[in-house]
Formats: C-alpha cells, sequence, structure tokens
C-alpha cells in the first residue's frame, strides 16, 4: 500500500513513517494542509492519514478538496476526540476517525480494514490473485502453487504493486516512486536488481513465468499462454 500522512507534529509523523516503511508501506508526509491536499491530488494513494490540526489549512479543508475530485480512504486523526469532532470529520467524507493518543497498532489494523472495504465492485481488496500466485495483503502473505514465499518487505510492496496493475506494463520509473520513494532518483537499476531478486523467488522454481520484461518499456506481471509444441509434419 502507498500511503499519505499529514502531519505537522515531526514526532509523530517520523515515527508513523519508520513504523510504516518496516512493515513495507511506501510512505509520503506532507506537514501542512495545502501540501497535504497537493499531494493527494496529484498522486494515487491507497490511504490518507490526516491530521484535523494543520498549518495554512485544517483537515476538514483538506477533506472536502480531496472530496470534490477522490474517493481515497481517509483516517482522521486528532487530539480533540469529542463526539461533534468526530461526527463531523465522518460527515465531511472521513472513513474513520482515531483520537490522539492512538495505538500505531490500532491504526495498521483500521487501514487494513480500510483495505478490505475499498476493492472494486465489492472484490475483496486485500487478496490478489494472479494464476497460482496469491498474495494476503494483510497477513502479509504469499504463496505459489500453495507453497509460501519468504520476501523481504520491497519485495513484498514491489510484488504487490505489479499484482494490483496485472497485465499493465509498469515503467521502471513509476516501480521506484511507487514503491521506493515519490522523489526517488531517476537511476533505476535499483529497481533491475530487485525485480531480478524477485524473479528468483517468483518464477525460478516453476515452469510457468509470471513475471515479464518489456523491452524499452518496464515489466509487467502476468500469466502468459506458452507456445506449445511445433506440429509434426
Amino acid at each position: 500500500m502507498r500511503l499519505l500522512i499529514v502531519e505537522d507534529e515531526e514526532k509523530t509523523s517520523s515515527y508513523l513513517r519508520r513504523g510504516l516503511t518496516e512493515m513495507g508501506y511506501t510512505v509520503d508526509l506532507a506537514n501542512t494542509g495545502v501540501d497535504g491536499l497537493h499531494c493527494a491530488l496529484e498522486f494515487d494513494y491507497d490511504a490518507v492519514v490526516l491530521d484535523l490540526m494543520l498549518p495554512g489549512m485544517d483537515g476538514y479543508a483538506v477533506l472536502e478538496g480531496l472530496r470534490r475530485h477522490k474517493k481515497t480512504p481517509v483516517i482522521m486523526l486528532s487530539a480533540r476526540g469529542e463526539v461533534d469532532d468526530r461526527v463531523k470529520g465522518l460527515r465531511k467524507g472521513a472513513d474513520d476517525y482515531l483520537p490522539k493518543p492512538f495505538s500505531f497498532t490500532e491504526l495498521v489494523a483500521r487501514l487494513q480494514a480500510l483495505a478490505r472495504r475499498s476493492g472494486p465492485d465489492g472484490q475483496d481488496a486485500t487478496q490478489l490473485q494472479v494464476d497460482d500466485l496469491a498474495i494476503d495483503l494483510v497477513a502479509r502473505k504469499v504463496t505459489r502453487a500453495g507453497q509460501r514465499l519468504d520476501l523481504t518487505a520491497k519485495e513484498f510492496a514491489l510484488l504487490s504493486l505489479l499484482a494490483r496493475h496485472r497485465g499493465e506494463v509498469l515503467p521502471k520509473l513509476m516501480i521506484a516512486e511507487q514503491v521506493w520513494d515519490m522523489n526517488f532518483d531517476s537511476d533505476v537499476n535499483v529497481v533491475e536488481a530487485a525485480v531480478k531478486r524477485l524473479r528468483t523467488k517468483v518464477d525460478a522454481p516453476y515452469a510457468r513465468k509470471l513475471l515479464h520484461t518489456v523491452r524499452g518499456m518496464g515489466y509487467v506481471l502476468e500469466a502468459r499462454d506458452e507456445p506449445g509444441p511445433a506440429a509434426q509434419p
């Protein structure tokens, strides 16, 4: 999942970014309401963690601006935990509301719950399937042909991104931006190295390959029909 945290308290935002990144999430930060709204509109996120009290533009205004254009799931954070504040946030379009101080474990659980509810056409957005490859985004578990694959956090994030866009060729720069950092350096060697490592786990032990290179364009995860044996004269 790619997340945006809009929080002006540096200690809180750094803590959340470190914890979520260690779990394999890709996290962008904004410390003002204006910057938060810009990022939320400019980029695609799986969820936004939005503080209420922000400089320049408060969380309610950010939420209203976002809802005019996108339906990105939003969890609001605030030290103001009165019922009226929670109701106002939910009525303006927030999907959840978490009063400060909060438990990191609870925030992660709420993010996972949002992911389960945000699948297209009522599908479970936490379960991805490509041929015999299965990805459980909540349990962070990957299996192929019933066998568990041992992936690092970045390998899991890379594979999840490709699976979300299965059948679609993703450019290396887009992968670098989505998996590593919004402002990632244009050197794509790290992407090539990560794909190579991922192939050894996802494809190497299996006859049917799923992770393909499209020369000059990028990478795609899909099941392709293998050509059959040549007809005998």
